[in-house]
């Protein structure tokens, strides 16, 4: 039974009929009733069994989840022990650090000062996903953190219940500090590697397309 806004109320056994009438907002409840009705238009039946199957292969899901949950707990406390210190998470350690290299930057000559404007944006990329992944507006979210941190000074990071800035240390929320100090290293290994193989393709097709227009012309010089 479904009651609509108006009052208006609605009956019925078929799965099919309800799926188009409800108002999902749930992102995995709404991607299990797009598979549902996408079933019912190719077969014309299943819309139930569909919705019955993926909730069972959901709670196996789960049990998986809650297994890498407990390990990465483990992990993390054991890299808290090894390093002996932790840093405050929800984002405010990269928030503060892009704000250290937006200040860092006019020191930089030339080119490179888009090398340090991509570094500071690619940081706040965690930030954003915080906000994103909490149902928030990135931007609006992003701008407030922001200001609460050049104001206060504090490592200010995102507050996921409520969208708003938050002192991440009063907070209690903290990120391993073995993590943050690689995770840059890491990340600027990994994209230089990328850009390195994307020259050589580049450089190759170049190579080609001379030699090809090379043996061309020598085709119609000897015509």
């Amino acid at each position: 039974m479904l009651v609509s806004g108006a009052g208006d109320i609605k009956l019925t056994k078929d799965g099919n009929v309800l799926l188009p009438e409800m108002q999902i907002q749930h992102p995995t409840a709404s991607l299990i009733a797009k598979v549902a009705t996408a079933q019912d238009d190719i077969t014309g039946d299943g819309t139930t069994s569909n919705v019955l199957i993926i909730g069972e292969l959901l709670k196996q899901a789960d049990l998986y989840v809650s297994e890498e949950a407990i390990r990465d707990g483990l992990r993390a406390v054991k890299n808290a022990l090894d390093d002996g210190c932790a840093v405050p998470g929800a984002g405010s350690v990269e928030v503060d650090t892009a704000e250290a290299l937006d200040k860092h930057k006019p020191s930089v000559k030339g080119r490179a000062q888009l090398g340090v404007q991509a570094f500071a944006d690619a940081l706040l990329i965690i930030p954003k996903v915080l906000a994103q992944n909490s149902g928030f507006d990135l931007q609006e979210t992003l701008i407030k953190v922001q200001a609460e941190h050049s104001e206060s000074g504090q490592l200010v990071g995102v507050d996921l219940n409520t969208g708003e800035p938050m002192v991440a240390a009063e907070a209690g929320i903290w990120n391993n500090y073995c993590e943050k100090k690689q995770l840059p290293h890491s990340c600027t290994v990994i994209a230089t590697n990328i850009l390195l193989v994307d020259e050589i393709m580049r450089a190759g097709i170049t190579f080609r397309t001379k030699s090809l227009a090379g043996f061309e012309l020598r085709l119609t010089s000897k015509a």
